[in-house]
C-alpha cells in the first residue's frame, strides 16, 4: 500500500483514539494500541514522565485516569502523521473527584507500529 494510505490509516486511527477518550472507552483505546505498547504520562519521576510499558499496565492507567476524572473532555483535537510518527493536539477540560476544575492545552507524541500505537508521550501546559 501506498504512504499515502498508510497516512490515511493512521490519521483515522487518531481520530478513533480521540473519540475513545470522549467515550471513557478503555476498550476502544486499547483496540487502538500494539500489541507490545506503552504511555508516557505528562508527569511522573523521569524525564520521560511516568512509564506505563505492556498492555495491562497501559490499560490500568488509562482506567485510572478516567477515575481521577469524573468528567472529562479532550477537545479541539488535531492530528498529524509523519512515516511513522503522529501527532495530536488538543484542549483538556475536566474536573476531578475532588471537584477542581482542569482546563489546559496539550498534545501526544505517537509512534505506529503498523496500523496501531506503540507509544503514547503525552505534554501538557502545567497552570499555577
Amino acid at each position: 500500500m501506498s504512504d499515502n494510505g498508510i497516512t490515511a490509516r493512521r490519521l483515522a486511527l487518531l481520530d478513533r483514539f480521540l473519540a475513545a477518550w470522549n467515550a471513557r472507552d478503555v476498550d476502544g483505546l486499547m483496540a487502538c494500541m500494539a500489541q507490545d505498547c506503552a504511555f508516557h504520562a505528562s508527569a511522573g519521576p523521569d524525564a520521560e514522565g511516568r512509564k506505563f510499558v505492556g498492555r495491562d499496565v497501559v490499560r490500568a492507567s488509562y482506567a485510572a485516569l478516567f477515575d481521577t476524572f469524573p468528567k472529562a473532555a479532550w477537545t479541539r483535537g488535531s492530528h498529524v502523521v509523519t512515516g511513522d510518527i503522529g501527532l495530536s493536539s488538543w484542549r483538556f477540560v475536566g474536573t476531578n473527584a475532588s471537584g477542581q476544575q482542569v482546563d489546559v492545552d496539550g498534545c501526544d507524541i505517537f509512534t505506529f507500529a503498523g496500523d496501531l500505537i506503540a507509544l503514547k508521550d503525552s505534554y501538557r501546559k502545567a497552570r499555577t
